[in-house]
C-alpha cells in the first residue's frame, strides 16, 4: 500500500487487504490453472474479462474522480493491453482449433 501512499491505520484494513489481494489473489490463480489445464478457451475468456474489467474500473475513475497518478496510469496500461492480448489470443484460438 506504499506504492499509492495509503496508511493501514488497524487490523481491520490490513486484514481487508490480505483477503483481496492474498486470499482472492490465490483463488484467481488456482482457479485460472485449473482452467489453463481443463479449458484454454474458458481461460482466455476468463482472463480477458478479469483485465478489461479492471481497465474499465480505472477508465471510469478518470471519468468521475479525474486523472490517476503514475501507479495508476501504468496499470491501466498493463492490464488494458494483456486484456486485449488476451482477446487477440481468443480471436487465434477459434481460428486455429
Amino acid at each position: 500500500m506504499d506504492l499509492v501512499a495509503t496508511q493501514l491505520s488497524n487490523t481491520d484494513a490490513i486484514s481487508s487487504i490480505r483477503g483481496i489481494y492474498g486470499g482472492v489473489g490465490l483463488v484467481i490463480c488456482l482457479s485460472l490453472v485449473h482452467l489453463l489445464l481443463k479449458d484454454e478457451k474458458k481461460a482466455l475468456i476468463f482472463l480477458s474479462l478479469f483485465w478489461l474489467a479492471y481497465s474499465i474500473s480505472r477508465l471510469i475513475t478518470i471519468l468521475v474522480d479525474g486523472p490517476l497518478g503514475e501507479f495508476g496510469s501504468q496499470w491501466l496500461v498493463i492490464e488494458s493491453t494483456l486484456g486485449i492480448l488476451a482477446l487477440v489470443l481468443l480471436l487465434f484460438y477459434r481460428r486455429f482449433r
